[in-house]
């Protein structure tokens, strides 16, 4: 044990009497732990029970063990003549044992602590400082403990969680609250972060898509709000009929950011010719793009024009100088693309934007439904030969040859409408279905991974069944999941606790080093305690 803590050998006794002095308390909890696992009662307990035994009453020893040392600061305290805020006051006039009570992960103690006063003034307290207390009662470890918990599972979950962990209850609604003061900083955090390094040819890849969430009534849009006011009320008292959701959704925006080192393959590598009976069976196929660096983002609060710039941010900060070929994958929704472009103007930056091919996909098998019965095995033939055709650059043939088949079979008014809608998709967003060109450069042609993090960061979680939420908690809950994504939670949280130290206590001092006072030694706590 290093009792001295800077002190010679000759403090080394005393030292280690003022320690055990210090923590009597400490020491007495944890001998009756230790005396009732060494008594013989002890050995008719399961190895669960003595599990419980040690969580429930070791929890108590660390609690006390936390109140000691907090009690020995405030003893050690060192004392200064004046202290001047930034509001240009001093406070010369000193009042030692002020208290406020600070629930840990441990249990709540008391921190006491001295007051600089001055008349018309408010208090400062320089420990306060040195201990980085938060500004509300729960401590940054419950902080941090309560917004891990809250976004794996709903409020009701980490309530449970939290109190099975620490013994100690705490409210749903301060829950979401700590959940949101958590969540501060990661603008900043990302925006103050330096990027990995990539080689020029790295390719650099954008995407963005958006995902409904259930809001509570005041959180919704205006023009949401006004749009289920004009339909008029609920028509059922127990249950939502169908269109009724939509008045009560508020749209999540994603952004991703990632690395991809470039994939040359063929067509064939991406949907196989049917089979040739003289082949040898088939080939290996080429692996696409695989992604690295991957970063993640999302907003509840911010619209399309938002995200969309701060993704395009987070590129330009991987790629300040324009240097890598720029890919932005979308699903096909106008007004995303409509923003891409007017932000890549803005910037000065060439992107190559590509419609997600599943997308694609999905079209035309729904034109293939209007040629073929249901469940018909020549559909998929039909869709593989249609998509090989555009994956080789020829969308326009494609639509062509589509219009010509309805034409000459015999399909209802409905059938004709959904031709024409594929038709049209196809048309519209043809000058970015150059699958071709994306294949011979090795470019990714698929929006899987913000198909998944919408998944993962919004259904989640915040489409869990019964969740209605506010603005700040989806909000938060959004942003520290996408963090939790990048695998950037523990250096933002240490990033975080000194932001709120520059915010909750350096910003009230006027000088500044006053915080740092140095700790007394050993030998001077022993003189503190014995005056």
């Amino acid at each position: 044990m290093n009792a001295g803590r800077g002190g010679d050998e000759s403090d080394s006794a005393a030292g280690l009497e003022q320690v055990i002095r210090s923590f009597a308390a400490s020491w007495n909890l944890f001998g009756a732990l230790v005396e009732d696992l060494h008594d013989e009662s002890a050995d008719r307990l399961t190895h669960a029970q003595l599990e419980g035994l040690i969580a429930s009453r070791g929890r108590e020893v660390m609690r006390r063990l936390l109140q000691d040392h907090l009690d020995l600061r405030f003893t050690c305290e060192p004392r200064l003549t004046r202290v001047t805020g930034t509001d240009q006051v001093t406070r010369r006039r000193i009042e030692p044992g002020h208290e406020r009570l600070l629930a840990t992960v441990f249990g709540t103690v008391t921190v006491a602590r001295t007051a600089y006063r001055a008349l018309g003034a408010s208090n400062l307290h320089p420990m306060d400082a040195v201990l980085n207390l938060p500004a509300e009662r729960s401590s940054h470890g419950l902080r941090q403990l309560a917004a891990l918990e809250a976004v794996r599972g709903s409020f009701d979950d980490a309530q449970r969680a939290i109190e099975r962990g620490c013994g100690t209850r705490i409210g749903k609604r301060q829950i979401e609250q700590l959940t949101v003061r958590a969540a501060v900083d990661v603008e900043a955090f990302y925006r103050a972060r330096a990027p990995e390094p990539c080689t020029a040819d790295t390719l650099l890849v954008l995407s963005v898509d958006g995902k409904g969430v259930v809001m509570r009534p005041e959180a919704l849009t205006d023009a949401t709000r006004k749009a289920a006011e004009a339909k008029g009320g609920n028509k059922m008292r127990t249950r939502l009929s169908g269109g009724e959701k939509n008045g009560r959704k508020r749209m999540a925006m994603l952004g991703a950011v990632y690395d991809v080192g470039p994939a040359p393959r063929a067509v064939d590598d991406v949907i196989t010719p049917p089979p040739d009976p003289d082949s040898d069976g088939p080939a290996g196929r080429n692996r696409g793009p695989e992604a690295f660096n991957k970063w993640l983002t999302g907003s509840v609060t911010d619209n399309t024009q938002s995200v969309i710039s701060a993704v395009f941010d987070q590129a330009e900060q991987r790629d300040p100088i324009h240097a890598r070929t720029w890919i932005v994958l979308v699903d096909g929704a106008k007004a995303q693309i409509d923003q891409i472009h007017t932000e890549a103007e803005l910037r000065g930056v060439s992107v190559h934007i590509v419609v997600d091919f599943v997308h694609v996909l999905e079209y035309l098998w729904k034109a293939a439904w209007c040629f073929h019965a249901a469940n018909d095995p020549a559909a998929e033939s039909w869709v593989a030969a249609q998509a090989r055709s555009v994956l080789a650059g020829d969308s326009e043939q494609v639509i062509a040859d589509i219009r010509t088949a309805a034409k000459t079979a015999v399909l209802g008014e409905d059938k004709l409408k959904t031709i024409e809608a594929v038709c049209g998709y196809l048309e519209s967003k043809s000058p970015y279905l150059r699958y071709d060109t994306a294949l011979t450069r090795g470019w990714p042609i698929a929006t899987g991974i913000i198909e998944g993090a919408c998944r993962h960061l919004v259904k989640d979680r915040l489409d869990i069944t019964g969740a209605r939420w506010s603005l700040a908690g989806a909000e938060a809950v959004l942003k520290l999941r996408a963090l939790i994504s990048n695998g950037d939670f523990d250096p933002y949280y240490a990033w975080h606790l000194k932001q709120e130290h520059r915010r909750v206590h350096q910003a009230r001092y006027q000088d500044r080093l006053r915080l740092a006072a140095p700790r007394a030694s050993a030998h001077s706590r022993t003189q503190h305690q014995a005056a």
